[in-house]
């Protein structure tokens, strides 16, 4: 049986439908990321699984209980659910300790039980030698895993996280992405996960579902979200793309009326087409490549060193299209200089 369903889930204000007829369903122990842009209905969304906000239409089920749909909403201390806010609401005049033992407390089990179920989460998230400080004393990823360990020690049914690493710097939002992973891997609790961030989402999640005005455009798993996004919101917003107009025609693919070659090395049907090629999906040859695969004669426009990566504009010859291409550092190509683009056609992708 799914552990969380939305269906048809609605809130609107008045006439505006912030959440429109959301349908998900996530299985025991799946880890599921809910990511847009602001004010595309994702923490509408969580708040409502949460219980904070009533759903104007639609429902929520937990193991086949309905615990939300209109005028019939449980509380959120009676869902069994944990949440984790940005500002993570650790109680600054409590220990670390007492913070992650607040919970079980609440629940007033024996007082034994506690202490070791507290000492054992400690131990997992490696704060029990810090047991005894205050959140004052601790750094932002301390304070962090402070208030997973009080979210997850009290075992609940959905585990939910509201852009929980938006206020951490970038090397430490990295490495806090590995730990809430490495987390969920040991106790596999049903998570929803909130943010805009691409790289967070791609690094915690079995599956992403990627909102747009209220509405989720697609569900998958984060590789094949990126290898084959199935609408232009979701190209342009999961990684970096060149959204080209193409058209098939006698089984050759042409870009702006140039032919790159066969299309059937794409799986494209013919006639007029919007695809999606990843900048990673083209490589860059100072001579032409061997073979009758997808190939482009170009100019190389741009260029920029990011460290881990090249990153071209190209303009193919006889077009006024510009492309984003990827290269490996050690491969510098000069701006003005001709080359080569050899496409793979498994990495074109059509979308709506």
């Amino acid at each position: 049986m799914p552990r969380l369903v939305l269906s048809g889930l609605t809130k609107a204000y008045g006439p505006l439908a912030v959440v429109d007829k959301v349908d998900l369903t996530l299985g025991e122990g799946e880890f599921v990321s809910l990511l847009g842009p602001s004010g595309c209905g994702k923490t509408t969304t969580l708040r409502m699984i949460a219980g904070f906000v009533d759903p104007t239409a639609g429902s929520i089920s937990v193991d086949g209980t309905v615990l939300s749909a209109p005028g019939a909403v449980v509380p959120p201390e009676r869902r069994g659910m944990s949440m984790i806010f940005q500002s993570y609401a650790i109680w600054p005049n409590m220990t670390v300790e007492e913070n992650v033992a607040f919970g079980l407390q609440l629940r007033k089990l024996p007082r034994e039980e506690v202490k070791h179920r507290v000492a054992e989460m400690l131990a997992v998230v490696k704060l029990d030698k810090l047991a005894h400080r205050y959140p004052a004393e601790l750094s932002g990823g301390q304070q962090q895993r402070v208030a997973l360990a009080r979210a997850i020690v009290v075992k609940p049914s959905v585990l939910l996280l509201d852009e929980p690493l938006s206020n951490l710097d970038a090397n430490l939002r990295e490495e806090m992405r590995f730990e809430i992973r490495r987390l969920h891997d040991e106790f596999r609790i049903t998570t929803v996960y909130v943010t805009h961030d691409q790289a967070e989402a791609m690094a915690t999640s079995d599956r992403i579902a990627v909102m747009n005005a209220g509405r989720i455009e697609q569900v998958d798993a984060p590789h094949l979200l990126y290898a084959r996004p199935r609408t232009r919101f979701v190209a342009g917003f999961v990684g970096r793309t060149n959204l080209l107009e193409a058209r098939v025609a006698s089984g050759t693919l042409l870009l702006d009326g140039v032919s790159l070659g066969p299309a059937a090395q794409a799986r494209l049907p013919d006639g007029a087409l919007l695809i999606s090629l990843r900048p990673q999906a083209m490589a860059i040859h100072e001579a032409r490549p061997a073979g009758d695969g997808l190939v482009l004669e170009a100019t190389i426009v741009e260029r920029t060193y990011l460290g881990e990566a090249w990153d071209y504009v190209v303009q193919p010859e006889g077009t006024s299209l510009r492309l984003r291409a990827a290269a490996p550092p050690l491969e510098a190509h000069d701006v003005g200089r001709k080359v080569w683009l050899a496409v793979d056609a498994r990495q074109v992708a059509v979308v709506e």
